[in-house]
C-alpha cells in the first residue's frame, strides 16, 4: 500500500465520520426517527459494552478460554453476582477489579 493510498484512506473515513456524525445536527428536527427504530437504538449502549468486554473476558491470546486459569472470567463473573445482590455499579466495578488484582497476584 503507497503512501498515498494511506492518505486517501484516511480523509475518505474522516470525512465519512464527520457526515455520520453531523447530519442529526444539520438536520435537526425535519428528521423523525420511526419509534420502532427508537426503541432499538435504546440498546445500542449495552450492545456496544458487551461487544467490548466479552471478548476479553473471554479469550486469552485469540484461544477461547473457559478454565479456572482465566482470572478475568471469574472476577467477571463474581463482579456480575457482586452487582446483582448490591446494584451498584461503582462498587462492582472496584470488587471486580479487586478481584482480579487478588488472583493475579496470588497465582
Amino acid at each position: 500500500m503507497s503512501d498515498l493510498d494511506i492518505w486517501l484512506t484516511i480523509g475518505l473515513l474522516a470525512v465519512a465520520t464527520a457526515f455520520s456524525r453531523t447530519t442529526f445536527i444539520l438536520l435537526g428536527s425535519r428528521v423523525v426517527i420511526p419509534p420502532r427504530i427508537q426503541e432499538a437504538l435504546r440498546y445500542a449502549p449495552a450492545c456496544a459494552l458487551a461487544a467490548i468486554t466479552v471478548p476479553d473476558l473471554l479469550l486469552n491470546n485469540g484461544q477461547l478460554q473457559l478454565g479456572p486459569d482465566n482470572f478475568k472470567l471469574l472476577a467477571g463473573i463474581a463482579a456480575i453476582a457482586f452487582y446483582l445482590v448490591k446494584r451498584d455499579m461503582m462498587l462492582m466495578i472496584l470488587f471486580g477489579m479487586l478481584l482480579f488484582t487478588c488472583l493475579r497476584l496470588w497465582a
